[in-house]
């Protein structure tokens, strides 16, 4: 998966809103105002893209043991969030599961005001 990739797919889920909350490097993706997806750009340009997404516990203990490539959360709750390094034993479709896994736990989070008011977004 290439940043345009990405980029386009995460914008492409129903309510989301990129920001630069912590510096001028890490793309943040939200989603009812709540942290689903980030990214170091100059990890992008360095050729070592990574992406930190929310996961539930239990699943990201199993993708740890199966994928070299899926860790711990860098600078995040570990139990909760996973780093995925992209351009190894990580497929794209499998990025994609992921992504909408981590959509979709953050957007269950919400509060059922913010969920209806996102679901009735056009897009």
């Amino acid at each position: 998966m290439n940043i345009q990739a990405y980029f386009e797919y995460c914008l492409s889920k129903k309510g989301v809103t990129e920001h630069f909350p912590f510096d001028e490097d890490t793309l943040v993706f939200k989603v009812g105002g709540k942290m689903f997806a980030l990214s170091s750009l100059s990890g992008w340009e360095k050729g070592t893209p990574s992406i930190n997404l929310k996961c539930d516990p239990e699943r990201a203990e199993e993708l740890r043991a199966e994928f070299d490539d899926i860790k711990p959360g860098y600078h995040m709750s570990k139990v909760h969030w996973n780093t995925v390094s992209l351009h190894g034993d990580v497929t794209d479709k499998m990025v994609r599961e992921l992504i909408d896994h981590s959509y979709d736990l953050v957007f269950k989070s919400l509060t059922k005001k913010i969920q209806t008011e996102i679901i009735e977004l056009k897009n």
